[in-house]
């Protein structure tokens, strides 16, 4: 940064502003990096305390999105509040849910078909072809999609657990001893 009667060149693009707006944007700069560090603490604190106790990708999707209240979308983690500011939070958790549903569907279907039905395994309310059988009936799984994704991702989400569920439904009939 070279200083010329009250305007600065910027030593990297070369571009002149007055050294108000050079100020204001390095600032503008600076707080985003410094919000940057703060999502990733909170990522990095939710991941490791809460997440890496839940074993499937889907149970993971299944908690972070019960986590948000559907009427308004934001999430609530009192554990996270309690230490990082709520708008941090709600940022981190957007970023948490968004990164899960897009692993889920960048995993092949083959992969996604044993860690869902593990995660509908474990549930202690049912047996799975119980659980199977609500999950097809009621497609709440719709509803684990994040906000604000494009249409086209939630469909392709729907369109595949509703295909692993079909699934997972044939091979509990087959198998009527095991469910």
């Amino acid at each position: 940064m070279t200083l010329l009667g009250g305007r600065v060149t910027c030593l990297v693009c070369h571009e002149r502003e007055s050294v108000g707006n050079f100020r204001f944007r390095n600032r503008n700069l600076v707080d985003g990096l410094e919000q940057f560090q703060e999502y990733r603490r909170i990522i990095q604190d939710f991941t490791t305390t809460t997440l890496a106790a839940i074993p499937t990708d889907f149970g993971r999707l299944l908690y972070v999105a019960s986590l948000r209240d559907l009427s308004s979308g934001n999430y609530d983690h009192a554990g996270l509040t309690a230490v990082y500011s709520r708008e941090a939070v709600q940022q981190a958790l957007q970023i948490c849910h968004e990164e899960l549903f897009s692993r889920i569907l960048e995993t092949p279907l083959e992969d996604q078909e044993r860690d869902l039905r593990f995660c509908l395994g474990q549930m202690e309310s049912s047996t799975l072809s119980k659980t199977v059988r609500q999950w097809k009936e009621t497609q709440a799984y719709c509803l684990l999609a994040p906000n604000g994704v494009p249409g086209y991702l939630r469909e392709l989400f729907c369109s595949n657990v509703g295909a692993l569920l079909e699934i997972l439904a044939h091979d509990a009939a087959m198998r009527p001893s095991a469910s």
